[in-house]
């Protein structure tokens, strides 16, 4: 009856007793990881019961009264099979920490705006489709997660968390955020990776404390000129959206340090970019890019990625002249990019490896003639009757045909021709021919 901690996590434990609230004195209880599906209807009565752990337990509801458990400060609840929540839950006043995580909620009830100290709350892999706007009321929450929904929207609500400092909102049906995300001036990380955002308000731009903020797949075609307010921006990664062009103001981002738009629709990089003096980290493989601008010459890069297949993270460049606006720029041996659409035969020469050339081939050509090509190897004793020897036999496999290599052989001449007239790429024409050389006496 003086037990304080009690650690049951991890066993076989098929069923709590009621004679469990005899443990008045109980502070911290950790349930998680037993083949339990309820919790006794006594529990509520261990009212100094400030920390509960029933994580991964096959929990199908809390009991009803799980609000008379005033003092709780932290509720584990990841991993079970929990479809809604008491309406009792809004009377743990003191709750900091809520986590709801990887459960089969459909409904979040508006009552969970009355968790007025709330720090941490996590909703992540559950099946809602939308957020309460009570969910503003929570002034202390530090941490929101949303990811792995179904949620199409944010409330307009979402304004009131003025502490939040982290919103994860991975992996949902977002095409827009709310204007009043700006009004979120702690906001450090926010990651809206794996939406279907169309736009990003301008009001992301006053977001003035953000560090992180991922927008990886998504339908983007533009970022909006205010990212540059973005002081503090230390990771901005925007790969695998629609982006056609960069804002120049994005050189206003002046602590940014890793910067990633691989797998866009870009032809230019703003030479503004030179102003973000702390960039150490620039991806822009996948894009349709000409040139770079020379003024990154002024950055310290310590990787600079324009190839999927690139051997190393920095390149030699050589200067050159844009015939149609007559500024110097760079470029390399892998500028001009190709567009990215798979399938398309003008990417080999971005790829540089015979892998790659197998791959491009019809699938009439290889994947039917060549992976069905079946050769046999027996071994034959004297002993032994025919129909054992059929027993004995290898079968070899997806050998290219000499006809077949001759076609690959003519795709790497065709592939020397094209390069050599490529634009920019006279000074590297030896190494180039060497190279592929190498690939064809391989073939």
């Amino acid at each position: 009856m003086q037990l304080v901690e009690l650690d049951l996590s991890r066993n076989d434990i098929p069923e709590i007793p009621e004679s469990i609230s005899f443990c008045r004195a109980l502070q911290v209880a950790d349930f998680s990881g037993n083949p339990l599906t309820r919790l006794p209807e006594s529990f509520p009565e261990l009212q100094n019961l400030t920390c509960l752990s029933v994580n991964d337990i096959s929990l199908q509801a809390l009991p009803e009264n799980i609000g008379n458990l005033y003092n709780l400060a932290s509720l584990e609840l990841r991993e079970n099979l929990l479809t809604y929540l008491p309406e009792s839950l809004a009377q743990l006043q003191r709750l900091e920490e809520l986590d709801l995580g990887n459960n089969e909620l459909y409904h979040l009830p508006e009552t969970i705006g009355a968790l007025f100290n709330l720090k941490d709350l996590w909703l992540d892999g559950n099946q809602l489709a939308e957020i309460p706007q009570e969910v503003g009321n929570l002034k202390n929450l530090l941490c929101l997660d949303v990811s792995e929904n179904k949620l199409e929207c944010l409330p307009e609500e979402i304004s009131g968390l003025t502490s939040l400092t982290d919103l994860l909102v991975s992996q949902n049906l977002l095409q827009v955020l709310p204007d009043g995300i700006g009004k979120l001036r702690r906001l450090s990380i926010l990651k809206v990776d794996q939406n279907k955002l169309i736009q990003l308000t301008d009001s992301i731009g006053d977001c003035e404390s953000l560090t992180e903020l991922v927008l990886t797949e998504n339908q983007l075609q533009s970022l909006p000129k205010s990212i540059g307010k973005l002081k503090k921006l230390n990771n901005l990664n925007a790969d695998r959206n629609k982006l056609t062009s960069l804002p120049k103001e994005v050189g206003g981002c002046c602590s940014l340090n890793v910067f990633s738009v691989r797998d866009n629709r870009l032809s230019r990089i703003p030479s503004e970019i030179s102003q973000a003096t702390e960039l150490h980290v620039l991806d822009v493989a996948g894009n349709r890019l000409t040139y770079l601008p020379i003024s990154l010459t002024t950055l310290r890069l310590k990787a600079l990625w324009l190839s999927d297949n690139q051997s190393q993270p920095l390149l030699t460049f050589q200067t050159d002249t844009d015939p149609e606006t007559g500024e110097k720029i760079l470029t390399c041996v892998l500028l001009p990019q190709m567009p990215s659409e798979s399938g398309c035969q003008e990417n080999l020469p971005r790829c540089g490896a015979l892998e790659s050339l197998v791959n491009e081939m019809s699938d009439e050509t290889w994947n039917e003639r060549a992976v069905n090509r079946v050769s046999a190897i027996r071994f034959l004793e004297d002993e032994k009757d025919e129909e054992e020897n059929e027993m004995r036999t290898l079968l070899r496999r997806a050998t290219p045909h000499p006809g077949e290599l001759k076609n690959m052989k003519k795709t790497v001449e065709n592939l020397r021709n094209d390069m050599n007239a490529a634009k920019g790429l006279d000074s590297n024409k030896n190494e180039v021919n060497n190279a592929i050389d190498r690939v064809t006496t391989s073939v």
